[in-house]
């Protein structure tokens, strides 16, 4: 009995860290409201080393549509600029001697649409990864019974397995209502 209980602990985490990472990954969507998490992605050029931008500045939120980045090194100013304007944020930072500000401007209804998009995508994603755990569990699980396991045992904890699978489905549809309704909130 063991080894299914094993088998279902290990199924629930890797659930959990998959819906976390779902969770994550829409922070970074911008929901008209500027968050320096947005700019975890951006990577500058440091001395020929591509290095994530929060290693290298103070990033925070000065009002709902500018962030303010703060090098710690006042050197790397350009690099961080060249930076910004390269990525895929669409914005064009504003150079002040020793930080940055970086203005996000309101968004279209075509761009909230497109982020809704986006938003879905990353949740069908993340219950991707639930239903491939749910998968390889309930193969592990068929193996017990070759191995000897009981199969009424087996088949409670495919039943088990299903009910982690609805459960942490359900939380992703929730991050969705919830992240859509946000986007659309003008």
């Amino acid at each position: 009995m063991s080894d299914i209980n094993k088998h279902l602990k290990e199924a629930e985490d890797a659930m959990d860290k998959a819906v976390k990472h779902t969770a994550s990954e829409l922070q970074k969507v911008r929901a008209g409201k500027a968050s320096p998490d947005m700019l975890d992605n951006v990577m500058v050029s440091y001395y020929g080393q591509q290095t994530p931008l929060p290693q290298m500045a103070a990033v925070t939120a000065t009002d709902a549509r500018t962030l303010m980045v703060k090098p710690w090194d006042r050197g790397t100013l350009i690099e961080i600029e060249r930076a910004l304007q390269n990525s895929d944020l669409g914005v064009s930072p504003k150079n002040e001697g020793d930080v940055l500000r970086v203005m996000f401007p309101p968004l279209s209804e075509e761009r909230r649409k497109n982020l809704v998009k986006q938003v879905k995508n990353e949740i069908e994603n993340g219950k991707i990864k639930v239903r491939n755990i749910r998968k390889d569990t309930n193969e592990a699980l068929k193996k017990l019974v070759k191995a000897g396991t009981p199969e009424d045992d087996v088949k409670k904890a495919e039943t088990n397995v299903q009910n982690l699978t609805d459960k942490f489905i359900k939380k992703l549809d929730e991050m969705l209502a919830n992240k859509e309704k946000e986007l659309l909130t003008v």
